[in-house]
């Protein structure tokens, strides 16, 4: 491959990494908050101990994959993902008379996380071209 072509291709690759984190980020949240968070359990409690659990998952995860794709495109939406998702997850989990299947559960946490990541990168990049015109 040429010089031209990978320098091309590479920030490519970032973004889609950078989404495929996010969406790890929101399936392994939905799957630890879905393994903590009982159904008889109270909805503030619930929230409150998925915010952490959230959290937790973000953390480990984020500073494992970081070195690869960068602090900000990992810790940013993964804080998002983490302490959102984590509380959302709860929520749902603690007031439903029946569960959501558990595959169910860890799709709508990688939708969240997929969601999520492409809010933080309109965010960012609505920043940019604010700094750049100035």
């Amino acid at each position: 491959m040429s010089e031209g072509r990978a320098s091309k291709l590479e920030p490519l690759l970032f973004s889609i990494g950078d989404y495929f984190a996010g969406a790890i980020t929101g399936m392994l949240t939905a799957a630890a908050v879905r393994g903590v968070i009982g159904q008889e359990m109270d909805m503030v409690l619930a929230m409150l101990i998925g915010m952490v659990v959230g959290m937790c998952v973000h953390v480990v995860f984020g500073l494992v994959i970081s070195p690869l794709l960068g602090p900000f495109q990992t810790m940013v939406p993964g804080s998002l993902i983490g302490m959102y998702g984590g509380m959302f997850f709860a929520m749902r989990d603690s007031m439903q008379m029946r569960w959501v299947s558990f595959n169910r559960a860890v799709v709508v946490g990688a939708v969240f996380g997929l969601f999520v990541t492409a809010a933080v990168k309109v965010y960012d990049r609505a920043l940019r071209i604010t700094t750049s015109e100035t």
